[in-house]
């Protein structure tokens, strides 16, 4: 059994998946990663910064009518979070209610890492095909985000979601670059073959 299937366990019709489910920039946002890599933390400056909270460290998933995945909060953890050192805090009653959201489909997992952990640190230029990764045999869009000390997660994060809000509209800033630079090294070939003809 892999990583995936061990992070999710069937319940009366739906699935309960390990990570937190935020709402970024309109989207609904899985947070998966190894216990103790920073989901809670990162989960709660986002909160601060204004973004939704679903729910944290286990998500219930159902399939809606459209086939689109839903995510809400268990019914014992609503509206909590447990934060190493600060121990288990009520998101509702420090951040109001306009904090809370009861549940959101689910667009994008975002899996924290420990950097090297895995071997080579993900695709450094962001010219692969993004990854995917399944919940209840659906593929869902997912963004691999190493994580390290000193590294500003909950900005990696946000950063994140505008690249696949990007990505959706056709535009992709690495495959830009690399056009970019054969359009130049283009004009410049025809400027060196005249050169050597000419000696």
């Amino acid at each position: 059994m892999n990583a995936e299937r061990r992070s999710q366990a069937s319940k009366g019709g739906r699935h309960l998946v390990s990570g937190g489910l935020l709402r970024i920039f309109k989207l609904g946002v899985l947070i998966v990663g190894d216990s103790g890599v920073g989901k809670s933390e990162s989960a709660l400056e986002l909160i601060a910064r204004g973004h939704g909270f679903v729910t944290d460290d286990a998500v219930e998933v159902r399939r809606a009518s459209g086939g689109r995945l839903i995510g809400s909060p268990p019914e014992l953890g609503r509206h909590y979070m447990e934060v190493r050192g600060l121990g288990i805090i009520n998101i509702k009653e420090i951040f109001g209610a306009r904090a809370i959201c009861e549940r959101s489909p689910i667009d994008l997992v975002i899996a924290l890492r420990r950097m090297g952990k895995y071997g080579r640190d993900g695709d450094r230029l962001g010219l692969k095909a993004p990854a995917h990764r399944r919940v209840m045999g659906a593929p869902l869009p997912q963004i691999v985000l190493p994580v390290a000390p000193g590294r500003n997660i909950a900005t990696l994060i946000e950063v994140a979601c505008k690249v696949h809000l990007l990505r959706q509209r056709g535009y992709n800033a690495s495959r830009e670059i690399v056009k970019h630079l054969h359009r130049v090294l283009a004009e410049k070939t025809p400027k060196v073959r005249r050169t050597r003809g000419q000696g």
